[in-house]
């Protein structure tokens, strides 16, 4: 793959984190509710809390993601959140923790993971040709999940042994491990001017035959917060013209809504309701993680012999179902239906998120990428509070197995937005950049 070393440190802190951030997962609800004895909807506020910067700054941080080199945004957002999350363990140790702080340590890891996300995103394509995009996606991909399948079984053991504010230590320390890989990749970027502009002394040689379009120019800035709005509803114009990112957009809203749900559902439900160990309950959260690491791996042949669209609309099909027999989970041995049903989900779910993450890094224009990945983010990750919100209040009123199945079921329901779309199936393996595929 073009630039090894690069992608490799690039793939390596990507697998980091992400382990670190799986044993949040399970760690921090675990904090307020093993720790600070929260109940069921202060458990949906600190779910909103994670995600609330999606929402309120998900769309102007694409502009900045544009307009700056993506190295140093995804360095300090890293820094930013291990240092956040370095202040649980310290307040515990000062027995000095409150509700209050952890809600501030969730929004403060938002808006960390608002930037990292939308800036990891939108560098990838400058590390990888945009032919070889699946494969790159495909392995940062299998360290996500490899991360899934080690993360909640580690976060579930250091909360058990060390107890759940001690445990976000390997969080922080995995944030600022990949801060420390990420500051040596050196990759060239292009960052753009305010006014859609991109810099001539960072510009790197175009392939033979590639023109610049200058219709993609505008002829001159417009003053601050005008300029600034006037460049998000460019992102969004794109999203919104683009059949296929609607679709996948309105998908993700609701798999971010069911997501959320489920965050406060299942500790809810399998630690307080049914007596999961915080060990058991990390090894359950895993289960996912094995069949997206065969997702991830299938991506590539599987759009190779069939194309994006009927990948993606096939793997839509699947995870529609798959996840639904997770409704009968309960004690005994029907607690293994959920890592059965979380497997088998987690291979079609892989296969669609790569697909379609692929898809949008291949059709968008350069200078809008930044843009687009905030749109899409803003529009699928914003919805993640308001699915917290319900999931509390869910849970006050009716326990925590409605919680649970209400974000099971939300989950399968929610890809009905791509399966009932058959166009999709006309979309093309590759696409020129900039050109709408499906009408």
């Amino acid at each position: 793959m073009g630039r090894l070393g690069d992608f490799g440190r690039f793939a390596w802190a990507n697998g980091i984190t992400q382990t670190g951030t799986q044993v949040t997962v399970v760690a921090l609800p675990l904090a307020a509710l093993l720790t600070l004895d929260a109940g069921a909807f202060q458990l949906g506020l600190l779910s909103a809390a994670q995600m609330l910067a999606f929402l309120l700054i998900g769309l102007p941080a694409g502009v900045w993601v544009d307009r700056s080199r993506r190295r140093p945004i995804l360095i300090w957002s890293d820094v930013v959140r291990g240092v956040a999350l370095l202040s649980v363990p310290v307040a515990a140790w000062l027995d000095i923790l409150t509700l209050p702080h952890l809600y501030a340590v969730a929004l403060v890891l938002g808006v960390g993971t608002v930037f990292f996300d939308i800036a990891h995103m939108s560098f990838l394509p400058a590390i990888v040709p945009k032919e070889r995009l699946e494969r790159g996606n495909s392995v940062l991909e299998a360290t996500r999940n490899a991360s899934l399948l080690a993360g909640p079984g580690l976060g579930g053991w250091l909360v058990a042994a060390l107890t759940a504010p001690i445990a976000l230590l390997a969080d922080a320390v995995s944030y600022l491990a990949s801060a420390l890989l990420l500051s040596r990749v050196r990759a060239e970027e292009r960052p753009r001017r305010p006014g859609g502009q991109e810099s001539r002394a960072e510009e790197r040689p175009r392939p033979p035959g590639e023109q610049e379009s200058r219709a993609e120019e505008p002829a001159a800035p417009r003053p601050g917060a005008r300029r600034v709005r006037a460049e998000v509803a460019e992102g969004v114009r794109f999203v919104a013209g683009e059949p296929v990112l609607r679709r996948i957009a309105v998908c993700g809203a609701l798999v971010m809504v069911a997501n959320s749900i489920s965050t406060v559902g299942l500790p809810l439900y399998l630690v307080e309701q049914l007596g999961v160990s915080s060990a058991q309950y990390g090894l359950l959260l895993s289960a996912a993680a094995v069949g997206s690491l065969v997702g991830a791996a299938l991506v590539a042949p599987l759009t190779a012999r069939f194309g994006t669209g009927r990948t993606l609309y096939g793997a839509a099909v699947l995870a529609s179902v798959l996840y639904l027999p997770a409704l009968a989970t309960g004690p005994g041995w029907r607690l293994l239906l959920l890592p059965l049903a979380s497997s088998l989900f987690g291979v079609a779910s892989s296969v669609f998120g790569v697909a379609q993450l692929s898809y949008r890094q291949r059709i968008t224009p350069a200078r809008l990428l930044g843009r687009v990945n905030a749109s899409m983010r803003f529009l699928m990750w914003g919805a993640f509070p308001l699915g917290g919100l319900a999931g509390g209040a869910l849970g006050e009123w009716l326990g925590g197995y409605a919680v649970f199945a209400a974000g099971v079921t939300l989950m399968g329901l929610s890809h009905l937005a791509v399966v009932t779309f058959p166009a999709l199936l006309k979309a093309r393996t590759t696409v020129d950049e900039g050109t709408t595929p499906v009408s």
